[in-house]
This record gives C-alpha cells, structure tokens and sequence, in this order.
C-alpha cells in the first residue's frame, strides 16, 4: 500500500472528535478513495498513533482483540454504546457495541474543507505516481 495513501487515511481519522466514530466504509467515501478493506488493511498496520478505536466495522463492533482497551476509551470520550458493557466491564463476558447510528460523525464544514485537501492531495500524489509508473517524464 502506498504510503500517501495511508498519510492520507490517518490524516481523516485524526479528524474524528471524541465520542464520534465512523466506519471503514465512511472513511474510504470521505477519502474518495478504496474501500473498507483498504481502510481496515491501513488501520490494522499503521493506526497505532491515531484514535484507532473511532474507527470500527459497518456492525458498530471493534476489531477482534481490541475490545477491553477500546471499551475504556469509549466510556471516558462519552461514546454511544449498545449491548451489556456493564457486564463485561466486570466479568470480560457479555456482548456490546458502539451504536454508530448515534456516535456517527457529522463533519463541520470545516472539517469537510480538510477532508477535501486531503483527498486532493491523495489524488495528485496518486496520479503524479501512475504518470510516473507509465514511463513517462514528470
């Protein structure tokens, strides 16, 4: 996966505020580019230093493995959940997820203007890198 690509796919998921969420899919629509597979390929590999835990499957459930700390952080940024959270809390047993219809970001129109030079600049560096691909001289 090209670098510019996943900057750019980070870059989007700085830009979700505490307490919201989206997912793979809405990352890939925002960016204009992949899918939620990319976006779950980037994430799963270079997400680390980024609010990794906003991002979740279409479900509203968090990547297998990552549930406890994922959980802590939605209770403390007010997160909408579903499901038994109390109980798992307690016994690590019991089924919950974030209630993405709820938690779904809504981006300001400022936050649409940065998504916008993101993506632009995505698809310069992505068309720049296939011109030069073809052979051709930039």
């Amino acid at each position: 996966m090209r670098n510019e690509y996943v900057q750019a796919v980070l870059a989007v998921v700085r830009l979700v505020p505490p307490g919201s969420a989206v997912s793979y899919g809405d990352v890939a629509e925002l960016l204009g580019s992949g899918g939620p597979r990319q976006i779950g390929s980037v994430m799963s590999h270079h997400g680390g230093g980024v609010p990794w835990w906003r991002v979740l499957k279409a479900s509203g459930h968090v990547p297998e493995g990552h549930e406890a700390e994922a959980l802590i952080l939605y209770l403390e940024e007010g997160t909408a959940l579903l499901g038994d959270f109390s109980s798992y809390l307690r016994t690590g047993e019991g089924r919950w997820r974030v209630d993405l219809a709820a938690a779904r970001w809504a981006p300001t129109e400022s936050d649409f203007d940065s998504i916008d030079a993101i993506a632009g600049q995505l698809e310069r560096s992505l068309h720049r890198l296939s011109v030069a691909d073809d052979g051709m001289i930039l």
